[in-house]
């Protein structure tokens, strides 16, 4: 992603920019160099003196990533120009020992997951805050009344706090995607030119394992040059995650509409303002992580894309793929610390949502009005009793709820005050409780 003062700082944030910039590349490359001399050196490939010193050497170098960046493009990935750089700047008597049995494309895949691995760190720590936002607004307003919305239309009566419990869940489903690929998918890079190791004659696998324990790396079966189903499991994580703060910035917007004004955006004085119509207040934050979320799934087709590769190298899918990852960690970062920080700081009209439900006149719970006639009578012709209530209320412009209390069939059928407690939005609440418990307790044990 060229840089651009414009637009930069809306689609980055600088704890990701810091984990996933050519600085953090470049300490990842070195530390694969460093540990590839160690585990070497441990299984008497190269003198133990010798890799020490390449180890102490990799730790205090300072390269230049713009040469390496300039360099890439004839070589068409900077592994080989980071590597005759480190060697250039190596002391006497050590550059033979550096990047033996390696190939550019083990430094470069085992420094994308290191990368990658840190960057989680920034992103868990934010998914993290988005978590506990949604939660503490489950809690607080698991009883808070609300018109459930289905195909943007009223649909029956939830709770706010039901709302945000979904929201809870879905981050920390994100987040377990997250560690799963921790778990098992962060692994080690080494097979050197084709994938086999021969450099190293019949010690290839031993420096494996022992470079893997080194990065705190698991070793994979096989060498994953060309399978890049790994990489592309790492990408569908991200998504998710951002795709999850961005349905809740989408909620967000929703809600926070003039005609149904039942959240507000808070935050700085000033935020959200029309450059024109200054009775406007935007809501700027879940616009801009709905932005990065969109952005950040386009990006998803690249990596499903590169999993069709030509034999034991891929001549532009790999390529390709590590600056889109680095694209990928921004925009998903933007959106989950947007949200988080949106959640932190919402302002919720109670008083709105519960303007707005009684506004429906009771048609929100033509449902449960149904379901209490069903028991009296039978399903169809208790829905025969309840639509037609209907059509009366749109005729003569009464309210659903005195079209059905005046009907003397309904009121026969189950007793009026049944009738009105079926009417009663906090009465048609089902398992809503038991959800969000389930949700909290699902977070709790997550932390």
């Amino acid at each position: 992603m060229p840089s651009n003062a414009l637009f930069d700082p809306m689609f980055s944030t600088p704890a990701m920019t810091d984990a996933v910039g050519a600085e953090a590349w470049l300490r990842a490359m070195l530390r694969f160099e460093a540990a590839l001399a160690t585990a070497e050196g441990d299984n008497g490939l190269i003198p133990a003196e010798m890799a020490t010193r390449v180890s102490d050497f990799c730790a205090q170098v300072k390269l230049d990533p713009a040469r390496i960046g300039d360099a890439a493009r004839a070589a068409a990935n900077p592994g080989g120009p980071f590597v005759q750089a480190l060697k250039e700047a190596a002391p006497d008597g050590i550059a033979g020992y550096i990047h033996r049995g390696a190939t550019s494309q083990d430094v470069l895949d085992t420094a994308m997951v290191l990368v990658s691995r840190d960057a989680l760190g920034v992103l868990g720590r934010n998914l993290d805050r988005l978590a506990a936002a949604s939660a503490e607004l489950a809690q607080k307003h698991r009883s808070t009344l609300i018109l459930g919305r289905t195909l943007l239309q009223p649909a029956v009566p939830i709770t706010f706090g039901l709302k945000a419990a979904g929201w809870l869940s879905a981050t920390v489903d994100s987040r377990k995607a997250l560690s799963r690929w921790l778990r098992e998918d962060a692994a080690l890079q080494f097979g050197g030119a084709a994938g086999t190791l021969a450099s190293l004659g019949i010690d290839g696998f031993a420096v494996a394992t022992a470079l893997g324990e080194e990065l705190e790396l698991r070793v994979p079966a096989t060498p994953w040059h060309t399978s890049r189903g790994r990489v592309l499991r790492l990408a569908a994580a991200l998504v998710e995650s951002a795709g999850v703060a961005g349905k809740v910035a989408l909620d967000i917007v929703l809600l926070a509409q003039a005609e149904v004004a039942e959240v507000t955006e808070g935050g700085a004085p000033g935020a959200g303002r029309s450059s024109t119509m200054p009775q406007k207040r935007n809501p700027s934050a879940a616009v801009s992580v709905i932005a990065a979320a969109r952005r950040a799934s386009a990006l998803l087709s690249l990596f499903s894309g590169s999993l069709l590769q030509e034999h034991e190298r891929a001549a532009g899918a790999w390529q390709a793929e590590w600056p889109t990852l680095c694209d990928l960690f921004l925009l998903t970062d933007v959106a989950v610390s947007g949200m988080a920080g949106l959640l932190e700081n919402l302002e919720v009209n109670d008083r709105r949502m519960e303007a707005n439900l009684k506004a429906q006149g009771g048609l929100s719970m033509a449902e449960a009005v149904v379901a209490g006639l069903t028991r009296a009578t039978n399903a169809g012709h208790a829905r025969t009793i309840v639509e037609a209530a209907i059509a009366r209320a749109a005729a003569t412009g009464c309210s659903f709820r005195e079209a059905i209390l005046g009907d003397s069939e309904a009121v026969e059928a189950v007793g009026a005050s049944a009738l009105v407690a079926s009417l009663e939005p906090a009465n048609y609440l089902g398992s809503t409780n038991e959800f969000i418990d389930r949700a909290l307790a699902s977070w709790r044990e997550r932390i």
